[in-house]
């Protein structure tokens, strides 16, 4: 334990494999929880295509799915202030729930 030096200023160092820096493209987020967890599908929806693939899953904990909303409006109100507001369309953008496009189950 001597030995172990500790990251200077409390910074976290965060190892990117290659493969993962890659990325997934996701045009679609289906978010469900219990009383324990927030899970958060990732999935790519393509045009005229009946189903949706999820590219990748993430489990949260309450705590951290609230940490990431936090994060994310911060984020976007940085984004704004830089670029300008973010047009969310409202009147025909699809959603899961039947509001132009046929969901496959995840």
């Amino acid at each position: 334990m001597a030995n172990e030096q500790k990251p200077q200023n409390n910074r976290l160092e965060i190892e990117l494999d290659a493969e993962i820096a890659q990325g997934n493209y996701s045009n679609l987020a289906v978010i469900t929880h219990s009383t324990s967890e927030f899970i958060v599908d990732f999935a790519e929806m393509l045009p005229g295509m009946p189903k949706a693939k999820v590219k990748s899953r993430i489990i949260l904990t309450p705590e951290h799915a609230k940490r990431l909303l936090l994060s994310l409006q911060e984020n976007i109100g940085r984004y704004e202030s830089k670029m300008g507001t973010i047009n969310v369309p409202t009147h025909g953008a699809p959603t899961p729930q039947g509001g132009g496009f046929n969901m496959g189950q995840a």
